[in-house]
């Protein structure tokens, strides 16, 4: 058998389109003992449940019914916005899903008469992703997920109208039975929990039909979790008693929230500091400068002081202004990873004033170069007469050569001397 894959919610479950919030959830409870692959014989039981469980799981929320009603889907236009989350169907920690909720509700250690050994609550496990932002500042998140909450129709105690516990008739109240059998090594005896009482020794005479004698039914859940400042992947918040409610009353277990904290496109954090990179062009690393970035906190800026001579690759750091310290007042560091690039924009002014400071450093470099030269000749027994270099700046002035200077070869159009593979001739004036 297929079902229609956009069957209503309404339909499924049966109620009127403005019923309350417990007229769904006693509707779906109905429904789902009734369909649960662990006590129904319908072959088809599995998928039935499954379309219960999802028209459930939307209707029971106040923001997708919201979005169901209006725009015919559960995830609305836009979604839920920054600060609400719907982990449902992530559990981690003890890798509770809403199908090991009904497990617990139906079987899982029940007996048929909704006793259960265990009675305390047991601990659930979410996984919550934030933002590196929202780990530094903290946050506040409001999460939707399933649990076996108190049953709204008798308050949790397990009873209807004039119920009580009373000692199991079975076990006597012990909550073992003991069998006797007799074997060709003679009478073998053994224990075991007993099956009416679920070990407990007692048993509800007048159980709750809503939720069979547990006090606990499943139950769509809203919390709020308060996500501290400097928070890493793999911390935990706890929430008291937000986690699997106990049997009968008895006491509930923890809602455990573990932090997932994104990746970054800007920041890279190492422990408590965060890493970045700052460019800045050749001529600012050459003489130094000061470039303002925006900070990991909302409306931070951070002064990064590049020394002059900074090479690619250096590190400047600024104290104090990484990842605020989980429960302390101190941050760590941020570093700037320097990376510096060549201006493509210069002016030709700017263009010659830096091939003027260019031709100096040659020319030093060569004058230096010719002095090592002169040394060892002289050092040789050779040397070099002032009248023939005079003679050779006498000719430079005769001939009255002038280089010009080549425009900015990263400028589309500008003069590159490359393109015939000589440089550009001096003229006469």
């Amino acid at each position: 058998m297929r079902l229609e894959p956009k069957r209503d919610y309404y339909d499924v479950l049966e109620v009127a389109k403005d019923a309350d919030a417990k007229t769904i959830k006693r509707a779906f409870l109905k429904k789902a003992r009734v369909l649960h692959p662990d006590v129904s014989d319908d072959p088809h039981a599995e998928e039935k449940f499954k379309e219960v469980n999802e028209a459930y799981s939307v209707l029971s929320d106040e923001q997708k019914r919201s979005n169901y009603d209006r725009y015919g889907d559960a995830s609305g236009p836009s979604g839920y916005g920054s600060d609400y989350v719907d982990v449902s169907d992530i559990f981690g920690g003890s890798g509770f899903g809403i199908n090991d909720i009904f497990d617990s509700f139906f079987g899982g250690g029940a007996s048929r008469g909704g006793h259960v050994t265990r009675t305390r609550g047991r601990d659930m496990g979410i996984r919550l992703a934030i933002t590196l932002e929202e780990a530094a500042a903290g946050c506040r998140k409001t999460i939707s997920y399933d649990r076996l909450a108190p049953c709204d129709d008798c308050g949790g105690t397990g009873f209807s109208e004039g119920g009580s516990l009373k000692p199991c008739g079975r076990c006597k109240g012990t909550g073992v039975v003991t069998t006797v059998q007799r074997t060709i090594f003679g009478q073998m005896q053994s224990q075991a929990t007993c099956p009416d009482c679920g070990g407990t020794g007692q048993v509800v005479d007048k159980p709750c039909e809503t939720c069979d004698g547990q006090g606990r039914t499943p139950s769509k859940e809203t919390v709020a979790v308060e996500v501290p400042a400097g928070v890493r992947t793999g911390d935990t918040v706890r929430v008291k008693d937000k986690g699997e409610t106990g049997v009968r009353g008895d006491s509930s277990g923890d809602l455990v929230v573990s932090i997932e904290v994104l990746q970054h496109d800007r920041f890279e954090r190492q422990d408590d500091d965060l890493y970045c990179a700052v460019t800045v062009d050749s001529l600012q690393a050459i003489v130094g400068t000061s470039v303002s970035i925006d900070g990991i906190l909302a409306g931070e800026r951070v002064e990064i002081k590049v020394p002059a001579g900074c090479q690619y690759g250096s590190q400047v750091v600024a104290e104090h202004r990484g990842m605020p310290r989980k429960g302390r007042t101190s941050r760590g560091r941020l570093v700037a990873v320097i990376r510096i690039e060549t201006p493509t924009d210069l002016t030709r002014t700017q263009m010659l004033d830096v091939a003027a400071l260019v031709a100096a450093r040659t020319l030093s470099t060569v004058e230096a170069g010719s002095a090592s030269s002169e040394e060892r000749a002289e050092h040789e027994g050779a040397s070099y007469s002032k009248e023939n270099m005079a003679e050779h700046f006498a000719a430079e002035a005769e001939n009255d050569l002038r280089w010009d200077v080549p425009e900015n070869p990263f400028k589309q159009g500008g003069n590159q001397a490359g393109k015939t593979g000589k440089g550009k001739k001096g003229r006469r004036r």
